[in-house]
């Protein structure tokens, strides 16, 4: 995984056991179903877009490029978006997005 937050990178080191089960969590979720990594990848995206997590729309896109999703691809799953979570969330995300697909070229 290349960029952490410190914030995260601190959790990492006050609860690792705790990390690591998540870690097992995530991992199994994402086994447990019939898509593939890129469409995972834009769920996530889209999950993080509906909570306004800021964090997490830099997270899922920084994953969703280095799994292979292109810019192209990132970018609909933001503009699908906007007829259900809304104008805003998705302007906001759209920004975010448009950042680390400008740090990741």
């Amino acid at each position: 995984m290349g960029y952490l937050p410190e914030v995260y990178k601190n959790f990492i080191k006050q609860y690792p056991d705790v990390n690591k089960s998540y870690d097992s969590l995530a991992n199994m979720c994402h086994k447990s179903g019939p898509l593939d990594k890129k469409t995972r990848r834009l769920v996530k995206l889209g999950v993080a877009i509906g909570l306004n997590s800021e964090g997490g729309v830099r997270s899922h896109t920084r994953r969703a490029i280095e799994d292979g999703c292109t810019p192209d691809e990132i970018r609909h799953a933001v503009l699908l978006s906007f007829t259900t979570a809304g104008f805003p969330l998705m302007i906001a995300a759209y920004g975010w997005v448009e950042e680390v697909i400008a740090k990741n070229k």
